[in-house]
């Protein structure tokens, strides 16, 4: 497939809906990201400018019932798959 079809992606990007950095048209196919060239499939969030990273702590919840987010810090790369 080919990637010119599908939008940038942008520097900071939510798979969270509620989040106002959740885009719907980069999620019309797998986006990949690796930190520190390694690849990692729990990404909640990033942002490639500041070079971080959010991933569930373990199975740890908010009182809201959504897990608890760590930051991770170093050189991020978002892909297509």
């Amino acid at each position: 497939m080919n990637t010119s079809t599908f939008p940038p992606l942008p520097d900071r990007l939510s798979i969270d809906p509620r989040s106002p950095y959740h885009i719907p048209a980069a999620f019309q196919r797998e986006v990949g990201i690796k930190l520190n060239d390694k690849e990692r499939l729990d990404v909640e969030e990033y942002c490639i400018s500041e070079g971080w990273i959010k991933v569930p702590a373990g199975k740890t919840l908010d009182r809201k019932g959504n897990p608890m987010l760590i930051k991770l810090k170093g050189k991020v790369e978002a892909f297509y798959r």
